[in-house]
């Protein structure tokens, strides 16, 4: 009955753990879908094709510099390989091979948003910080994602 028990309970860890695991590839597939949504607007704002609006531009800088802080925690040893439930990309094993130029991506890109912060009061500020946002956003994905099938 013991042995039964402890059976039951490795089971349930190793269930937890994995659950856990996935949690967290499904936690990074939103960051970078919210991302691509706020690229989006703010995209459309720089070529004129939405009207400039200061809420929607804070809030997308927000949500980066959310991003930024949470991305360094999101790629554990113990995710590597693991997909996203609802995605067609994936994190490349570069991301641990070369976790120095991964982390060195994510700052670039946490650099460009807080300049944005402190600088995008209007249309032309958005111009002008808009590019190193879409290029760091860019670099790390030609470097560290991959597309599935």
């Amino acid at each position: 009955m013991l042995r039964t028990v402890v059976v039951a309970g490795a089971l349930l860890l190793g269930v937890s753990a994995a659950s856990a695991q996935q949690s967290v590839v499904d936690k990074t597939q939103k960051l970078m879908k919210d991302n691509g949504r706020n690229i989006m607007q703010l995209g459309a704002m720089a070529k004129g094709e939405k009207p400039y609006d200061q809420a929607t531009v804070d809030a997308a800088l927000k949500q980066f510099d959310e991003t930024a802080k949470d991305l360094p925690k999101q790629f554990p040893e113990s995710v590597k390989g693991l997909k996203a439930t609802d995605s067609k990309y994936s994190a490349s094993p570069k991301i641990w091979e070369e976790r120095p130029k991964f982390d060195a991506e994510i700052a670039t890109f946490a650099k460009a948003v807080n300049d944005a912060k402190a600088n995008v009061k209007d249309l032309d500020t958005l111009k002008a910080s808009f590019p190193a946002i879409g290029k760091s956003c860019g670099s790390c994905h030609e470097g560290f994602r991959l597309k599935d099938g």
